[in-house]
């Protein structure tokens, strides 16, 4: 079977580097096969374009799963990118990996494959593969980072696989493993439709940085977009954080936590009494006419405790990064923070090996 494109260009966006490692095992791939590969990062990305490369040119996207869906950025990115007929593209998304003995077991994508596919098909290309890749989970928000003998297996594991799917699309085949999950990914669905427009704005603003924290300023210049500035000498998380973990995994002194304890404390009084007693109270005044047992008191309700809750949360967090200047406060915080032990690893992702030949 002869290589089938002379061009390959991969727009990824990473944020602990298993998209990005993803991506260069591509690149190694085509090279070995002689073909002209290039890696753009996305990163901050200000304008979206198609480098004019003579001969036919295969476009591939890789990025990590967010909340069952591509990262926002990337999206935004796909969403704004060229149209152009009869262009080949694939997409590779990195997802949350575990392992449970030597048994692998693999993440979800929800819409990650799906959506992204559907814009790309309705601008005019033709979806040649779509691959998950169940690369180490790096979400230490919410679990520890995995032992590092996991997770080298995992990447060991990934190479292989990516590189074989990679010599299939290069030749000019076609591989749609992503379809093989599509019931699971369709019932997570309604999550990851939830976590784009409200939850990840709630995450955003689960991190704070400890007294450990020097303000070397590195967080805020590597983030991939732009969500980290500096308030009162210490790092602030806008509504932007995209919760890539990219921070959290390099800052030399392990001063990000998330704190997890003053977070889910926090959204209770939001959700469970703030909001109630202010619709009890809008009610009461006879402010708005709605039946509460019809379906306009419902969407009512709902789209009010949103707006209650983002606009809480964003004072609320305003407040607590205050608190957290007081060496007292940022202690009582910092110590009911799993992330605050060492027990809770950071994820490292393994040092890049010599290239392996494609199998």
């Amino acid at each position: 079977m002869s290589v089938a494109y002379k061009n390959l260009l991969i727009y990824y966006f990473s944020g602990t580097g298993n998209a990005k490692r993803t991506a260069e095992w591509i690149i190694e791939t085509a090279s070995e096969m002689g073909i002209n590969a290039r890696m753009i990062n996305i990163d901050r990305f200000e304008k979206t374009e198609i480098p004019e490369l003579e001969g036919k040119t295969l476009i591939g996207f890789c990025a990590p799963t967010h909340g069952f869906n591509l990262p926002p950025n990337m999206l935004k990115y796909i969403w704004k990118f060229p149209r152009r007929k009869n262009t080949d593209v694939f997409i590779v998304n990195t997802r949350a990996g575990m392992k449970l003995s030597k048994l692998f077991v693999p993440g979800l994508s929800g819409l990650a494959q799906f959506f992204p596919a559907l814009v790309l098909l309705l601008k005019g290309y033709k979806i040649k593969g779509m691959q998950p890749m169940d690369l180490p989970s790096n979400w230490i928000s919410i679990h520890p980072g995995l032992r590092q003998k996991v997770v080298v297996s995992m990447f060991e594991r990934c190479e292989r696989i990516t590189k074989k799917f990679a010599g299939r699309i290069l030749n000019g085949g076609s591989k749609y493993k992503a379809f093989l999950s599509l019931p699971f990914d369709l019932a997570v669905a309604p999550i990851a439709v939830g976590y784009y427009f409200v939850g990840r704005f709630g995450i955003a603003k689960t991190f704070v940085a400890s007294n450990t924290c020097t303000n070397c300023g590195l967080c805020e210049k590597q983030c991939p977009v732009k969500a980290i500035k500096t308030i009162k000498r210490r790092p602030y998380w806008t509504f932007n954080c995209e919760s890539c973990m990219r921070c959290m995994n390099t800052c030399p002194e392990r001063a990000i936590e998330t704190a997890q304890t003053f977070t889910i404390a926090f959204w209770w009084i939001i959700l469970s009494l703030v909001t109630p007693w202010l619709l009890k109270e809008f009610y009461g005044f006879r402010l708005f006419n709605f039946d509460q047992t019809d379906w306009k008191s419902y969407i009512f309700e709902n789209a009010f405790a949103v707006a209650v809750w983002f606009l809480t949360l964003w004072a609320g967090y305003h407040f607590i990064h205050f608190l957290m200047t007081f060496k007292a406060f940022n202690n009582l915080v910092a110590y009911t923070s799993f992330t605050k032990y060492k027990f809770w690893r950071r994820y490292k992702a393994p040092k890049r090996q010599k290239s392996k030949p494609i199998v």
